[in-house]
């Protein structure tokens, strides 16, 4: 299969028209990811019955866990692993461990990537203008508002990136454990944004999906650059998004090509 397309069906198009039907799929992806979000956004602006489920769980989460410092000790590092201060860094050093050895289509991909996966969440956020929720015994105080949830959404966007940047160098055999790993850690960034009171449960399930849009967005201009270029269509959950550049930086070949 070349790309999405069936063996079948690339063979009886031209370039053009593998090109154009590629395109319409990778809308069709980006739409399907999208709609989840909207739905929540709607939930969200019109107060609708999601809202009072949120805050309903809000409160319990909180009775669960404020009283249990070692609980509290966990939520807290766990959650730090999808604050901007620490991804600044976890994205940060392979940005600049992949352009000082020449990998620069991969660099640039990384910091738009992440960066505007950042300033898309604000964007967002101060539209929507959701306050925090309100529970009876706080244990930490976020600022800015609510819907999305910037760590959740962050959380997909760059430790995304971050395993289709680099998954072509681990070994085959443990790429599902590595993509089974990266979910995990998503997942439990969300769960300690609920455990902790500075979030709800639509604030977390709305950074998923639309960071997962913003990501899928990325990867998607990405591979249509690749085809505009002449490259062969990759497959980034099998592959990488560039496996040839990485392949040369981490040999200690350079890629002469920038973007």
């Amino acid at each position: 299969m070349e790309y999405l397309l069936p063996e079948r069906v690339a063979a009886r198009l031209g370039p053009l028209g593998r090109y154009e039907v590629r395109v319409l799929l990778l809308a069709l992806a980006l739409a399907l990811v999208g709609i989840p979000f909207g739905l929540l956004l709607h939930q969200v602006v019109t107060d609708g019955p999601l809202t009072a489920f949120d805050e309903d769980g809000a409160q319990w989460l909180n009775d669960r866990v404020h009283d249990h410092r070692a609980v509290l000790a966990m939520l807290h590092g766990i959650s730090f692993l999808g604050k901007p201060i620490f991804l600044f860094f976890a994205v940060g050093l392979p940005v600049c461990w992949l352009v000082r050895h020449g990998a620069w289509k991969l660099a640039v991909f990384l910091a738009v990537t992440c960066l505007g996966g950042g300033l898309v969440d604000t964007i967002v956020k101060v539209a929507v203008g959701r306050p925090r929720p309100d529970v009876e015994e706080p244990i930490i105080t976020a600022f800015g508002k609510s819907f999305p949830s910037g760590h959740s959404m962050q959380a997909v966007v760059c430790y995304g990136a971050l395993l289709l940047v680099f998954l072509p160098v681990i070994p085959r055999v443990w790429r599902r454990v590595a993509i089974g790993a990266t979910i995990t850690l998503i997942v439990l960034i969300g769960l300690s944004r609920l455990s902790l009171g500075v979030h709800y449960v639509s604030d977390v399930l709305g950074g998923y999906a639309l960071g997962a849009a913003w990501l899928s967005a990325s990867v998607a201009a990405f591979e249509i650059w690749r085809e505009e270029r002449g490259r062969r269509p990759t497959h980034p959950l099998d592959e990488g998004v560039e496996p040839e550049e990485l392949a040369a930086a981490s040999t200690g070949g350079r890629s002469s090509s920038r973007p």
